[in-house]
């Protein structure tokens, strides 16, 4: 699939959740790397809770491979996966693709094949497309209050605002 550009995900939700086997099957993704701050766990959380092992062990019985891959240190992202048990990247560097495309050679699956999940616009869905997928944003868990996320996250407004008209329009061709 072609990019329109490196910055408007594919798809916008609320959260992981709403990312159903079903939807991933629909659309042809037998794979899906999750950032994992924010995205599938508060940073706070150490280890994943029952909803989210509950999740994982969905989309493992639907034969949907999964991956973590974070630009937190490896001591955080392998605590948090010993329940897990799936491939992972700890200092990813996002929005380096290299996280990325290393999870892609682990599944052994065609890039087409291959979801991102993300919670950020400049890091998640820039390193899924420069990796060549798709990428799926959701609502970040919690917000950080800090200036520089603030910040961030009002530079991504515009591009939420093309993805919304992109998505209106291509409803209206229906």
């Amino acid at each position: 699939m072609k990019k329109h550009s490196l910055f408007i995900p594919e798809h916008v939700t609320d959260n992981i959740y709403s990312i159903t086997p079903f939807l991933l099957a629909a659309g042809g993704y037998r794979g899906v790397i999750f950032d994992l701050d924010n995205t599938v766990a508060p940073y706070e959380r150490l280890r994943p809770d029952e909803a989210t092992m509950n999740y994982f062990a969905a989309l493992a019985k639907a034969g949907i491979q999964t991956a973590l891959v974070s630009n937190n240190r490896r001591e955080r992202i392998e605590l948090f996966n010993e329940k897990l048990g799936v491939f992972t990247v700890a200092d990813a560097q996002k929005p380096s693709p290299h996280g990325v495309r290393r999870c892609i050679e682990a599944f052994g699956l065609p890039s087409e094949n291959v979801l991102f999940v993300g919670d950020q616009i400049f890091t998640d869905c820039l390193a899924a497309h420069r990796a060549g997928i798709d990428c799926y944003l959701v609502k970040p868990i919690k917000s950080k209050e800090t200036i520089f996320f603030r910040l961030k996250r009002a530079l991504e407004k515009p591009f939420l605002s093309v993805y919304r008209r992109r998505k209106i329009k291509s409803k209206g061709c229906n």
